[in-house]
C-alpha cells in the first residue's frame, strides 16, 4: 500500500514539474526565496497593528515566531527520520526532470508548506472576522509550497503533509493564544 501511495506521488510529482518552462524558472526561484515575501509580511504586520495595537501585535508576533520554531523543528525531525530523498537526488528521477534548485537535506516533509500553511492558519482564525478577504491569504502557502514541486525539490505528499502539520500547529498555537490573550489582555 506505502509503495503503491509513494508510485503514485512519484508520477504526480514528474507530471506536475514537467509542467515548468525555463522561461519561469526565475520566477519561482524568486517565489521560493522567503526573503521576496517581506512586503506581504510587512502589509500583514501593518494590518495587524491596525487592529490590535502595539502591545498586542509584539504579543501576537511573538506565538507567530514560536509557531514558526516549532513547526520548522518539527519538520527537521521528521525529514531527518525518513530520511527520503528530495526528487532531485533520487537517482530513479532526476536525470529526467526538471531540476532548477538543488538541496542536500530530505524531502518529507515540506518546511516551506508546513511553516507557510500554520503562519496562515494561525492569523487566518485569528483575523478572519476582522479583515475582509482575509482567507485570501491562504494563496500564499498554496504558491509558496508548489515553487518547491517546480523547481524539483518536493513531491507533492511532501507539500500535503507539510499543510496537513502547518494547519494542526497554526489552529493549536491559536487556541494557546486566545487562552493567553484573555488572560493577559481581558476584554
Amino acid at each position: 500500500m506505502l509503495e503503491k501511495i509513494l508510485s503514485l506521488d512519484t508520477e504526480l510529482f514528474i507530471y506536475l514539474n514537467s509542467l515548468g518552462s525555463e522561461t519561469y524558472d526565475g520566477l519561482w526561484l524568486s517565489i521560493t526565496k522567503q526573503i521576496n515575501w517581506i512586503p506581504l509580511f510587512l502589509l500583514l504586520a501593518y494590518l495587524i497593528f491596525k487592529k490590535l495595537g502595539t502591545k498586542q501585535t509584539l504579543y501576537l508576533l511573538l506565538f507567530v515566531a514560536i509557531l514558526i520554531t516549532i513547526t520548522d523543528q518539527t519538520t527537521n525531525l521528521f525529514k531527518n527520520g525518513f530520511q527520503r530523498l528530495r526528487p532531485c537526488n533520487n537517482p530513479d528521477i532526476n536525470t529526467f526532470i526538471r531540476v532548477v534548485k538543488k538541496s542536500n537535506s530530505f524531502s518529507f516533509f515540506s518546511g516551506h508548506a508546513a511553516n507557510s500553511m500554520a503562519v496562515a492558519t494561525f492569523l487566518f482564525f485569528n483575523f478572519k472576522h476582522r479583515i475582509k478577504y482575509f482567507g485570501f491569504l491562504f494563496l500564499w502557502p498554496l504558491i509558496f509550497a508548489y515553487s518547491r514541486i517546480y523547481l524539483g525539490l518536493h513531491y507533492p505528499l511532501d507539500i500535503l503533509t507539510g499543510y496537513l502539520f502547518g494547519f494542526v500547529f497554526g489552529f493549536l498555537m491559536f487556541k494557546i493564544y486566545k487562552v493567553a490573550q484573555r488572560k493577559y489582555f481581558p476584554q
